[in-house]
């Protein structure tokens, strides 16, 4: 051992235990950094055991049996999937695979069980199990199947989002006769060290742990968590360590060993978080700590581990799991939210080189923008009504107490935004982390803002979207809509408009009461500028006092180019021909690695920004919009945001900002398992309510789509900062092809219901939010 670990171990041991519980608790609040809130995570889990046979014979140990005691050495292909899908109902995102250490080694019964079916051995059934629960129920593996090599760590990895092995004790002592490991050759520290390192080179994202009161001495304890600090060093493999502490069990040897202490304890679990890199999470297990919740938190831990709706702990069935309801009020007590995860860490989804593509398709399934788990099965354009309503937006799970740091940094910037001052990236994307009572607080000041800037008015605006070609050269990801490439989706047939078709189409808007037609379409890789001037003419004719709102900044930069003019040359022609307003859409995301991902031959961002700056030059306004819910993070949201606020500060010709969550059904990219399920419910209110603070000042309309979130969702969201629900789309054609399950117009009798369940009336409003005669609700 160093000599610096060995100061670090003579404090740990010597240092007044108060003060070492302090210095975990502000080491765990670091990791989120200096504005983001801590949280408190948990994954929810089935426990699927199996085998209960094991090659060891831990004298503590009730969950290893024999032949004789089971009714088969394996669960069956069949009852493991029962046990999946039971937890795929119940909301359960892992299936936790516990097991004995290579049963076949030991027992006959277990060699002739796998050779029948034709597996050598118990971790080619392990792996067998594990993809047929990914493939038929979703649910990702994680697998505790004892000490492996690297070949089996690098098998495993196609069909288990992550693996775990407990180191549980560097101590050699433990094997000799009497101890806890006597006849348990799996247990020899040497041997789980090896293995653990193995899973580091095998790049598998791993949960190691130690257990205290197996008859370690308490700086053995602390040797052990600098173990595997040193191999997490080495490989940068470990996500969590579980700091477990032993309860004694009749029937076995140790059934009257002592428990360590309460004291021992949490000294143990605040060394952890003091000796282990900030990016490892520290875990204990809540159900068999059930008295000392509050406790463990102020010891520094992170983490609750896996926690089953479905299933016992079959390690300690005595010990039931802690009610989630209970175990949220805890956490909000403590000031820390309360946050579903996945079975592998978000840094590990994150980063290159740890996730195997054959997995990561089901892992982005479950994915929030963060990595954590969804935290809902809605997704947007799905008929299901929002988990969220006008009096609690975000939904029960939301409320709670927020701490006085997190409180004290959260009004600094809810001040700064309402005062109108530019917030930070940083500043942004700590709104957005936001959870629990933190994140009600962010909707709150939001939808005060808005009543601030936009009164009590709801509006909308009567128009029709005229899609006149779905015939495109891009090949963007997400685009369901075009039908030129084996990338598009299937709901419609490639078609393109003609000009008395699309004449007539305005003039039936204009029959039914609309103010507005919005044109857009694909890259028709026949059109040129002239075709777009042949449209808006088109339509002028038909119906001069129709507001044109029309072209994509893609469709404009295409135009001039075939033209071989500036872009403001020919932005001026269109407006001399009859164009009022352009759609600020084609914006995706204003970051040019996620635009390289999702739009490669779009415009860049410096290049959206120019057309849509230029635009403003010239004299035409433009709305903004955002795409999000696919690759990108929350960081991305606050550099759009940002984007958008410099532009409009500089140019001023932005009448809105329209938040477009992704609809996923048909998007290229979700069909081929390439993104995420669109954003979640919470992100989806957030988006609005954070474009609501970060704009102010800039941008003062904050529109909400009811195609992708539906008439109830878009009323949770008008109480979350939004002001405007838009048009009412007839023949609203992208977001159908896509997916989305909320038609293709808007009843106007639904929009007024939507406003009169936040208290606000409805109005009626011009493309750019002038006055509709006798038009008010």
């Amino acid at each position: 051992m160093a000599r610096d670990d060995d100061a670090l171990m003579t404090r740990l041991l010597s240092a007044p235990l108060d003060a070492l519980l302090a210095e975990a608790r502000a080491l765990r609040d670091a990791r989120f950094g200096p504005l983001t809130p801590a949280r408190m995570t948990y994954s929810p889990k089935v426990f699927i055991p199996l085998t209960r046979l094991c090659a060891d014979v831990c004298h503590y140990c009730t969950f290893a049996t024999t032949p004789s005691r089971l009714e088969a050495p394996y669960l069956s292909e069949d009852e493991v999937l029962e046990i999946a899908r039971a937890g795929v109902a119940a909301g359960c995102k892992e299936a936790l695979f516990t097991l004995g250490d290579a049963p076949e080694r030991r027992y006959a019964a277990a060699r002739e069980w796998l050779a029948e079916r034709g597996f050598a051995r118990t971790i080619d059934y392990v792996r067998h199990c594990a993809e047929r629960v990914l493939r038929e129920t979703g649910l990702l593996p994680h697998v505790n199947a004892g000490v492996l090599d690297e070949d089996d760590w690098r098998m495993l990895r196609p069909v288990a989002a992550s693996v775990g092995l407990m180191l549980e004790s560097t101590s050699a002592r433990l094997m000799d006769k009497g101890m806890c490991h006597h006849g348990s050759p799996d247990k020899a520290p040497a041997v789980r060290l090896a293995s653990l390192a193995a899973a580091g080179r095998a790049r598998v994202a791993t949960t190691s742990g130690v257990l205290i009161g197996i008859g370690e001495t308490a700086r053995e304890r602390m040797e052990a968590l600098i173990a595997l600090r040193d191999l997490h060093e080495a490989h940068g493999h470990l996500q969590e360590v579980i700091v477990q502490n032993f309860c004694p069990k009749p029937g076995t040897k140790m059934s009257g060993a002592i428990e360590a202490t309460e004291a021992d304890f949490l000294r143990t679990v605040a060394a952890a978080r003091i000796v282990l890199p900030g990016e490892v999470s520290v875990q204990a297990p809540p159900n068999l700590n059930d008295e000392r919740l509050g406790e463990l938190i102020g010891a520094g831990i992170d983490d609750w581990g896996g926690i089953s709706p479905v299933t016992r702990d079959h390690v300690n069935p005595e010990a039931p799991w802690p009610e989630i309801a209970r175990l949220e009020a805890v956490c909000a007590r403590a000031g820390l939210p309360l946050v579903e995860r996945l079975t592998i860490y978000p840094r590990f989804v994150e980063a290159e080189g740890w996730l195997d593509p054959a997995i990561r398709p089901a892992v982005l399934r479950l994915a929030d923008a963060e990595g954590l788990g969804r935290d809902s099965r809605w997704s947007p354009g799905m008929a299901d009504h929002a988990p969220g309503s006008v009096k609690l937006p975000l939904g029960r799970a939301y409320e709670g107490p927020v701490s006085l740091s997190t409180a004290a940094r959260l009004h600094r910037i809810l001040d700064r935004a309402a005062s109108g001052a530019t917030l930070g990236e940083a500043e942004i994307a700590a709104l957005f982390a936001t959870r629990g009572g933190a994140a009600q607080a962010v909707v709150e000041a939001a939808d005060a803002l808005r009543a601030e800037v936009r009164g009590d008015v709801v509006t909308y605006v009567v128009n029709r979207n005229i899609n006149y070609t779905n015939i495109c050269t891009h090949a963007c990801s997400f685009c369901a809509f075009s039908k030129t490439s084996s990338k598009a989706g299937y709901r419609d047939k490639p078609y393109d408009l003609d000009l008395d078709e699309i004449a007539a189409r305005a003039r039936e808007a204009v029959a039914r009461g609309a103010t507005e037609v919005c044109l857009q379409g694909g890259i028709h890789p026949r059109y040129t500028g002239e075709t777009y001037l042949a449209i808006l003419r088109a339509v002028k004719d038909a119906c001069p006092d129709l507001h044109v709102h029309a072209f994509s900044p893609l469709e404009v930069s295409q135009g001039a180019r075939t033209l071989g003019m500036p872009v403001a040359d020919y932005m001026s022609m269109l407006r001399d021909a009859g164009l009022g307003s352009l759609p600020g859409t084609a914006a995706e995301i204003l970051c040019d690695d996620i635009r390289a991902k999702i739009c490669p031959d779009k415009l860049t961002t410096a290049e959206w920004l120019e057309v849509v700056g230029t635009a403003h030059r010239v004299g035409l306004p433009t709305t903004s919009t955002i795409l999000f819910g696919h690759l990108e993070s929350p960081l991305h949201w606050a550099r759009h945001l940002l984007a958008l606020r410099d532009l409009q500060l500089d140019t001023g010709g932005i009448t809105e900002f329209v938040p477009l969550p992704l609809v996923h059904m048909e998007a290229p990219f979700y069909r081929k398992g390439q993104c995420r399920k669109g954003p979640t419910w919470r992100e989806s209110v957030m988006m609005h309510a954070v474009a609501r603070l970060a704009l102010h000042g800039a941008i003062d309309s904050i529109q909400v789509s009811w195609v992708k979130l539906g008439m109830d969702g878009a009323a949770a969201v008008l109480a979350a900062g939004a002001n405007d629900l838009g048009g009412v789309l007839m023949d609203e054609s992208i977001s159908r092809a896509a997916g989305a399950s909320h038609g293709q117009l808007a009843d106007v009798s639904d929009m007024r219901a939507a406003a009169q369940s936040v208290g606000r009336r409805l109005r009626q409003r011009t493309t750019l939010y002038g006055e509709v005669e006798a038009v008010m609700a």
